[in-house]
């Protein structure tokens, strides 16, 4: 069981159970709202002619689980696991907001992680630190009405805006005819995997991708593959240096042992050593037919080795031999010319990822932002175990 109280200015404490029932987790007198993130009905109009929109608790409803399961537009990040690490590490509240009646099969849902920081304010997001999380559902009516029920909820609150992480162009359209602006703008690259491996392995850039694989199988790297906390101490080294050498402080060190705890076998951790020292590491998940690759990192003074490559492409093999129609490489920012560049060597044709925010304010991290070129700078001057500690402290404030 997992349990969190933290006071919230100007109203009551919020707390999270993520075992038994869930009870008062919104409550806030003083702004005349109080509901829950279990079944909970608002009766208020929608463009979905006679909609009633509820909202639950997928930590608790299994329903959530079963579309999830089953849905095609459900994805990785809107696995209970996700959730459940966010929850854990950070303290998020997730709640979802539904037409569908808590007695009847569960048929869509928009799903929310509930930031309260006292540092950067209260807001919605769909999902904190996930690279896309699309809103389960099959019509535009559907959509547009959960769209609406979470700007009422936003605006009953007085919270900062609502984020929405939508792989869809319609999406994006509908958005922005209702008050919603592009918060951030990224490229996500898909890798096809139903040709046979040796074609996909021939699609990859030459000089770039098949040439520095071959160089790693010739180099005698080790790969270890697992989720024990011996690779787990390994890939968090690895990443400290990466961010460290990025001037950004790494992600808190629980956050990957909760990943590690709620996602079982469909989470790996591959490392490769170059005589007994680890070199390169990257961490995979596996949901349904799509493989991700969600974090990368390596010691750049074995770069020439061609470690990363060849984990990554020992990780697709694998992904595939086990059934995987794609591979997912994430997204990137428009103007990180380099990881394009490596990312482009792998899938040439990538498509557009825009976050969407209501109301339209500036992106907590855009690129060009003052606050965010401060924070560099100042980062860049501290040592690893205070750029460590600085993570600890700020990434639940950045979600």
């Amino acid at each position: 069981m997992v349990s969190r109280a933290a006071d919230r200015p100007g109203g009551r404490s919020i707390l999270l159970m993520a075992s038994g029932p869930v009870r008062d987790i919104y409550a806030d007198r003083s702004r005349g709202f109080i509901t829950t993130a279990s079944n909970v009905r608002f009766e208020s109009p929608s463009p979905l002619k006679g909609a009633t929109i509820h909202t639950l608790d997928p930590l608790q409803d299994k329903r959530w689980d079963e579309l999830v399961a089953r849905h095609p537009k459900a994805s990785a990040f809107h696995q209970r696991g996700w959730l459940t690490a966010l929850a854990r590490t950070y303290g998020y509240e997730p709640v979802v907001f539904t037409t569908s009646a808590p007695t009847d099969e569960l048929k869509n849902g928009l799903v929310f992680c509930h930031v309260n920081s006292w540092l950067t304010g209260h807001r919605l997001v769909s999902l904190p630190f996930s690279d896309h999380c699309e809103p389960i559902c099959d019509s535009s009516e559907e959509r547009n009405a959960l769209i609406c029920r979470s700007q009422r909820a936003l605006n009953d609150q007085s919270w900062r805006y609502l984020e929405v992480r939508a792989t869809s162009e319609g999406f994006g359209q509908a958005c922005a005819e209702v008050g919603f602006r592009p918060a951030g703008s990224y490229f996500l690259h898909v890798m096809d995997l139903r040709p046979d491996l040796d074609d996909v392995f021939r699609s990859l850039d030459k000089d770039c991708v098949q040439r520095r694989i071959k160089r790693a199988e010739r180099a005698g790297l080790v790969e270890k593959c697992g989720t024990s906390d011996a690779l787990l101490k390994a890939f968090y080294g690895l990443l400290v240096i990466t961010r460290s050498r990025h001037h950004v402080p790494p992600p808190p060190y629980a956050w990957f042992q909760n990943l590690v705890h709620s996602h079982g076998r469909a989470l790996e951790i591959r490392v490769a050593y170059k005589d007994g020292n680890p070199i390169a590491a990257i961490l995979t998940l596996r949901f349904r037919e799509t493989g991700y690759f969600k974090y990368g990192c390596s010691d750049t003074r074995f770069n020439q080795l061609g470690a990363t490559p060849w984990l990554l492409w020992r990780a697709i093999a694998d992904a595939k031999s086990n059934g995987a129609l794609q591979f997912d490489l994430g997204r990137t920012q428009e103007d990180n010319a380099g990881l394009i560049a490596f990312k482009n060597h792998w899938v040439p044709h990538h498509k557009r990822l825009t976050y969407w925010r209501y109301p339209g304010t500036p992106a907590l991290d855009a690129v060009n932002g003052w606050k965010l070129k401060m924070a560099k700078r100042v980062f860049s001057h501290l040592p690893n175990s205070l750029l460590v500690a600085s993570g600890r402290l700020a990434y639940r404030h950045i979600g």
